[in-house]
């Protein structure tokens, strides 16, 4: 594994001791962690999956709207806060891993540097009360 920024490590840190799902990804949208609380989520341990392309977990967890229409990846407030360098928020239907079913509400932000280069994105999500 490449070494990361010091920010990227630190807020790994702290997902990892939150009791929200927290999935945090690279510039790219790489996937580089998620905590306990997403697992149950996804369906799936972090261990399992390890890091991904953006276009590898988005199909895995198939995000989808309402209707049932796919949404990709850039479509997603995750990749937006990555993308737009700005927080953002929604909601959306995925398919998790253990096939479940899941409403999602998420608020993303972006990671960055003093000197605004972007280190990559977090997403804090929950289940949506339906």
């Amino acid at each position: 594994m490449p070494q990361r920024p010091i920010e990227v490590i630190l807020t790994r840190q702290l997902a990892s001791t939150l009791a929200m799902p927290v999935f945090l990804v690279d510039p790219e949208g790489t996937l580089l962690f998620y905590n306990e609380p997403a697992e149950a989520a996804l369906g799936m341990r972090f261990e399992e999956t390890g890091e991904m392309p953006a276009a590898e977990w988005a199909t895995l967890w198939s995000p989808f709207a309402q209707d049932g229409s796919p949404l990709g990846a850039e479509r997603l407030p995750l990749m937006i806060a990555v993308a737009e360098r700005r927080p953002a928020h929604g909601d959306f239907w995925i398919r998790g891993l253990d096939g479940a079913r899941r409403h999602i509400e998420a608020t993303a932000f972006p990671l960055m540097r003093v000197d605004n280069e972007i280190l990559g994105a977090v997403v804090i999500f929950w289940e949506a009360a339906s």
